[in-house]
């Protein structure tokens, strides 16, 4: 069960709003395709997922040498709302879509 607390921590962080905005607009995206979107390094961006993954709103598989991400499936529907209420609120934000999830080049590591 999602803790309230939880959620509402994981979305304080801009990084997080634009990880979690990005996994509502794409099924599933490797860590190559947050990496490069964000213009972050992939360890900053793999220590966000780690939180996200923590409050449980992610969930993570491997795929060959890549991780994939997607929003849990099971997200309550309180929790939906409002990552569409903040996606909806973040127009004004300049948010660079990844690209459609395929084959990846190796992430920095």
């Amino acid at each position: 069960m999602l803790d309230p607390q939880a959620f509402f921590e994981a979305l304080a962080d801009p990084i997080r709003r634009r990880i979690l905005t990005m996994l509502l607009e794409h099924d599933e995206l490797c860590v190559c395709d947050l990496h490069s979107a964000l213009d972050a390094p992939q360890p900053k961006i793999s220590r966000h997922l780690a939180v996200l993954r923590g409050a449980e709103l992610v969930l993570a598989r491997r795929d060959g040498v890549w991780m994939r991400y997607r929003l849990h499936p099971q997200l309550p529907a309180w929790a939906l709302r409002i990552l569409m209420h903040m996606k909806d609120g973040l127009g004004t934000e300049t948010i660079t879509p990844a690209p459609a999830p395929s084959v990846c080049a190796p992430c920095e590591t």
